[in-house]
């Protein structure tokens, strides 16, 4: 099919195209907010979080713009085994793309907010962006129905590595840092609701085919609202309130240490 009459084949379907063109009235708006409230942010680490939270917006509102327009959208035929095998069934695969970029930045942030070190966050950052292509090759294998879900458990996998990291690594840092109570809020939203991604992806036409794409779809793009725009929101307002609190952090990014370190012999 050409990009036009994808286009048209998105458009054409109202619950689909509602659940991509309220994420891009919502991303924009939370881009304005963002700016306006980030405005009289000084501090360097502090102006670093707000950067990094800001590209999540950004990303996702270029992100669902390919997706309504058909840019980062295809038709493919299932594999034998699949429920719908042999049926072309249109794969928004622009999302991978979307979540390979944005949540990076949504670890970033918080690696920052726990005063994590280099190494952490770098894991932390590689693993996702591991579980997002390797979910993206899972979306668009049609060779094999089972090596879609041999994907599919290796970006899982992944996805372990930065759960762990997020409930027991940068846990302990944010105790250190002195940030415990916002991490702690943060970490809860984000783990209960990007558990969501890999069930609805089961669930949804690229796995078991139990729901359609449109359904799929404002699935993913409520749980896009709450775990990115939402999320921000209270993450930045945290930052804009305990600017000093975010300050008094260790100047260097990794250091745990509060700053009380002391310095090394001559």
């Amino acid at each position: 099919m050409t990009q036009t009459q994808i286009f048209e084949a998105v458009q054409s379907d109202a619950l689909l195209a509602s659940s991509l063109w309220i994420n891009i009235a919502l991303a924009g708006l939370s881009i304005l907010l963002f700016v306006y409230m980030g405005r009289n942010v000084e501090d360097p680490r502090a102006q670093l979080i707000f950067v990094a939270t800001l590209m999540v917006p950004l990303v996702s509102i270029s992100s669902y713009t390919g997706l309504v327009s058909g840019l980062t959208v295809s038709f493919l035929e299932m594999p034998a085994g699949h429920a719908l095998a042999g049926q072309e069934v249109l794969t928004p695969w622009g999302r991978y793309l979307t979540w390979a970029l944005s949540t990076p930045m949504i670890l970033v942030a918080l690696g920052l907010l726990a005063g994590s070190n280099l190494t952490k966050l770098f894991t932390a950052v590689v693993a996702d962006i591991g579980m997002c292509v390797t979910g993206l090759a899972a979306a668009l294998t049609t060779s094999s129905y089972l090596l879609r879900w041999v994907w599919y458990v290796i970006s899982c996998a992944f996805f372990v590595v930065v759960l762990y990291i997020l409930l027991a690594e940068w846990a302990e840092d944010a105790e250190i840092a002195g940030t415990a109570d916002i991490f702690n809020t943060l970490k809860v939203l984000t783990v209960v609701l990007w558990l969501g991604y890999p069930i609805f992806w089961a669930l949804g036409a690229e796995g078991f085919a139990v729901l359609d794409v449109a359904v799929t779809s404002w699935a993913y793009s409520g749980m896009d609202i709450v775990a990115k725009y939402l999320f921000a929101f209270l993450l930045l307002r945290w930052v804009v309130n305990n600017e000093r609190a975010v300050a008094s952090m260790a100047s260097g990014l990794g250091s745990v240490s509060g700053g009380d370190a002391a310095p090394a012999d001559d």
